[in-house]
């Protein structure tokens, strides 16, 4: 799968505490940098940093952080999976047990 787009959103489900992540990303040439972080609530390794402020009832704030790829865990354990966002449309990765989804920028795509 290619995304014709420089931004992307993360979402799942904590699979403890059945709260909602998502995370924003950016394509930054061969990087993907993360714009945002949000979380609906804390608890066991989720808890918001000091920084983060309260927003429509999710912690929101902004980590330093780029990756040149992202592995997501897929189990199938969890009940629910990845969701990954482009411009509203969304689709479902690693619901079913299988090996891990890579994220990284296609280099013939990615911007300067």
């Amino acid at each position: 799968m290619a995304l014709a787009a420089p931004l992307f959103t993360l979402g799942w489900t904590h699979s403890v505490e059945k709260v909602e992540w998502e995370e924003t990303w950016r394509i930054d040439g061969p990087r993907l940098v993360l714009e945002q972080a949000r979380v609906k609530g804390s608890g066991a390794g989720m808890e918001p940093p000091p920084e983060a402020r309260r927003v429509d009832g999710w912690y929101v704030w902004k980590p330093e952080r780029s990756e040149s790829r992202l592995m997501l865990a897929a189990s199938g354990a969890t009940g629910s999976g990845w969701r990954l966002c482009v411009a509203g449309q969304c689709r479902s990765l690693g619901k079913a047990a299988g090996g891990p989804v890579d994220l990284a920028p296609c280099p013939g795509l990615s911007r300067p």
